[in-house]
């Protein structure tokens, strides 16, 4: 119960903490202070009424501490000390109370997305540091997305608190000039914590509804603060568009569904009224689309088709060769294969995949061998693909997608075994 409440509260709680002391290092220090007093008094007292207070009502007392302790405990404490303790006053009233708080359009967490994303920092870095600090994920998640070693990714975060405090980067959202600037690595952040919450990298659970939400959230917040900037549209618009699929993903007791065999009666329509709106706006600033609205377009190709047979798999192939031209991924290459597959047969898209193969970011990768097992099946050839789906499981980190590949690749064995489908 205590760590759902923190995965919940602990971006808002270091968020907020990080505008008070200008600093998300020793915010980050207090938020996870205020985690130890849970874990040391809940389990007495009981879950508070709103955990959320409580842990900043908690954080904030610490935060007093550490300022009266500061050499320059004056001149912080005229600064900041006021504020805290009657904010301190405020929380615990909220906390025995249930009161919400309240969200502003520059809200303390799009606050911290900024200030991660500061040009200070390399664009790595920035991913990394907000990820850690909005999301709450784990270092070794964080490297799984970016499909590099997790080793890699501490030394980022440990890198870029250091930097934002030697550089006293202020906690605000900057101007609007330096607002577009920061935009692609802020987009590319909102984006990996809704995609870690669409398909969890590693886990029981195949879903984390409230990243999905939490990132919504801040798109949305976006697209107000940043009217005119197609990208960000177009970000809103793949995120209703894929959230709209969230309850059919999985079974009642959390196996996944993939996408051809979901219920899409089930999709919900008012988000995907709301997505197919966001792009429409994208599309209205008459500007070429994005990585983001081209994401979006081929999603809502998926949303308009009632059945997997009526999609346009031409035009979805044909708009991730232009996403490829955009930026260049081997990811984006894999997902034109699967397209190319549907719109043309198996065998070409396994030309593409054997050619992908040898990318060094896809060795690793569980989705290559997947979708080459994938296709092998389509192509009558179960033993191969057999061995395709069982490397597959060996990747994932998901324990609900390696017990989905074992069982794929226990239908090929039995398929070898009976022999070639007819």
């Amino acid at each position: 119960m205590i760590e759902a409440v923190w995965r919940i509260e602990s971006a808002r709680l270091i968020a907020g903490l990080a505008r008070m002391m200008r600093d998300v290092g020793s915010a980050e220090e207090l938020a996870q202070d205020a985690l130890v007093a849970a874990l040391e008094q809940w389990p007495e007292s009981g879950v508070p009424r709103n955990p959320g207070a409580w842990l900043m009502a908690v954080a904030k007392r610490r935060a007093i501490d550490l300022i009266r302790r500061n050499e320059r405990f004056e001149h912080k404490l005229g600064e900041l000390g006021r504020e805290l303790e009657s904010e301190v006053e405020v929380e615990v009233e909220a906390s025995d109370h249930g009161a919400a708080l309240h969200d502003h359009i520059e809200d303390d967490l799009l606050r911290l997305v900024f200030v991660a994303c500061h040009p200070v920092l390399s664009t790595e870095a920035r991913v990394a540091l907000t990820l850690r600090l909005l999301g709450g994920l784990t270092t070794d998640e964080i490297a799984r997305a970016f499909l590099v070693p997790e080793a890699t990714v501490a030394q980022r975060i440990v890198r870029a608190k250091r930097t934002l405090a030697k550089e006293r980067v202020p906690f605000e959202v900057p101007e609007a000039d330096e607002r577009v600037a920061r935009l692609p690595s802020v987009l590319e952040v909102v984006y990996l914590v809704f995609n870690e919450g669409y398909s969890a990298t590693a886990g029981q659970d195949w879903l984390r509804p409230a990243l999905c939400e939490e990132a919504l959230r801040l798109g949305r917040i976006l697209a107000e603060l940043m009217p005119q900037e197609s990208e960000v549209h177009g970000l809103v618009a793949l995120m209703e568009i894929q959230a709209s699929r969230l309850r059919t993903r999985t079974t009642p007791s959390g196996e996944p569904i993939l996408l051809l065999d979901q219920d899409r009666a089930r999709w919900d329509q008012l988000l995907i009224r709301r997505g197919l709106a966001a792009l429409e706006r994208a599309s209205a600033l008459d500007v070429m689309f994005g990585p983001y609205a081209l994401q979006a377009a081929i999603a809502a190709c998926h949303a308009r088709a009632r059945t997997p047979e009526e999609t346009d798999w031409g035009r979805i192939a044909a708009l991730y060769a232009i996403l490829g031209r955009c930026t260049p991924s081997p990811v984006i290459e894999l997902n034109r294969a699967v397209a190319l597959s549907m719109a043309f047969g198996p065998d070409i898209g396994l030309d593409l995949v054997d050619e992908l193969a040898s990318e060094p970011a896809l060795r690793t990768y569980h989705l290559l061998p997947s979708v080459r097992g994938d296709l092998l099946v389509k192509l009558g050839r179960a033993d191969e693909a057999r061995s395709e789906f069982e490397r597959a499981a060996s990747l994932t980190r998901s324990e609900r997608e390696r017990t989905l590949l074992a069982a794929r690749a226990a239908e090929c064995a039995d398929r070898s075994t009976t022999g070639p489908s007819s």
